[in-house]
């Protein structure tokens, strides 16, 4: 029989309580089960194992009860909010996490933080739950040993999730032919690039496929991980998480990075202008940027004209510009998925900057 228990709060004045003293029953400390030697071994202190290295739990009650394992693969360049966000959610709902990569060194992750792996190819043990983050992963999508290791772990495992470019790995080890898929912003056309069997997907912050959830960019991983915690432990857990954290937790939200109308603005790279202002939604963005050089309204007008003629991403057919004034540029497009968008530029000079003109745009 289960019973549901309603707890309701309210501020209420009430005697002090009763202090109970009891005798401390000394602390017996193990290895999580694992399958190293270690495991059948107590200890009296906390620390770490001497054989697998993994932190030593309090024995009792909820030894008995299997802690929910996960392996993190690191490699170098790996982005750190992608391993760490989950890290950090995981380790709350009170997961067993560790490590893995190609070799016992540390590995370099990106804006030059280091971290030294639990485990290697060769002797991690197997997890409940596998995270591959995201990065810099041209090298890792190269490396037959760790695609292996992938492969390998992604069969025993009962879950596998990817944040952010961590998705092209999986999909280069063939983990994603036939489902729908997820990944930053600005990798996402790379998922049919490597295999045209994957549905991509650009208006999710992850995606489930049952067993493999992709994560969309950085922080989107958290909400994956507080996705993953739900499926485990329930979404009452995941939102005590969450909370734990103090993470506003939505998973129900429908923000989603890559459906933001700015990612049909053309590329502007080489541009000598700083970014003012940038703000919108799914069908209308705007974006107001100084430009230093060139220095007149007409050099800039001409410039921004051949940049949206040659850098609109994700166009079905050509990029039609047509100048409307000395000072304005005007531009439509149709977009890989048939709809139509305008855009409007205008030059104008900027107030207190010298030789410096602002260019704001608009696409609807």
């Amino acid at each position: 029989m289960k019973i549901l228990i309603i707890a309701v709060l309210s501020a209420a004045l009430c005697a002090s309580p009763l202090a109970i003293s009891l005798a401390e029953t000394p602390k017996i400390y193990v290895c999580p089960d694992c399958g190293c030697p270690s495991d059948n071994r107590t200890f009296n202190k906390p620390g770490a194992c001497p054989d697998c290295g993994m932190p030593l739990i309090e024995q009792g009650a909820n030894q008995k009860q299997h802690k929910t394992t996960v392996a993190i693969l690191l490699f170098e360049g790996a982005e750190i909010i992608d391993y760490a966000g989950p890290w950090e959610a995981f380790g709350e709902a009170g997961f067993q996490i560790f490590t893995v990569a190609e070799k016992a060194k540390p590995i370099h992750a990106v804006f030059g933080q280091k971290i030294i792996p639990n485990y290697t190819f060769a002797n991690s043990p197997a997890a409940d739950v596998l995270l591959v983050p995201g990065g810099a992963v041209e090298n890792s999508m190269k490396n037959a040993a760790l695609l292996n290791w992938v492969q390998k772990n992604a069969q025993t495992s009962k879950h596998v999730m990817s944040v952010c470019t961590g998705a092209l790995i999986l999909a280069k080890a063939g983990l994603l032919d036939g489902l729908t898929a997820t990944a930053v912003s600005h990798a996402i056309d790379g998922l049919g690039e490597i295999s045209p069997k994957i549905k991509v997907v650009r208006d999710q912050r992850y995606v489930d496929n049952g067993k493999i959830i992709t994560t969309a960019g950085l922080s989107s991983g958290i909400d994956g991980a507080f996705h993953v915690i739900e499926k485990i432990k329930g979404r009452g857990e995941a939102q005590a998480t969450a909370l734990g954290m103090e993470y506003r937790w939505d998973p129900d939200s429908k923000f989603a990075r890559a459906a933001l109308a700015d990612t049909y603005f053309p590329h502007f790279h080489g541009v000598d202008a700083q970014a003012l202002s940038t703000q919108g939604d799914t069908e209308h963005w705007e974006a107001k940027v100084l430009f230093s050089k060139p220095a007149s309204a007409s050099a800039i007008l001409e410039l921004l004209g051949k940049k949206i003629v040659a850098e609109t991403p994700r166009t079905r057919g050509p990029v039609i510009l047509t100048p409307t004034s000395s000072s304005e540029i005007e531009w439509k497009f149709t977009d890989e998925q048939g709809s139509s968008w305008s855009g409007q530029g205008t030059v104008e000079p900027a107030e207190g900057q010298t030789g410096k003109c602002r260019h704001a745009q608009a696409g609807a």
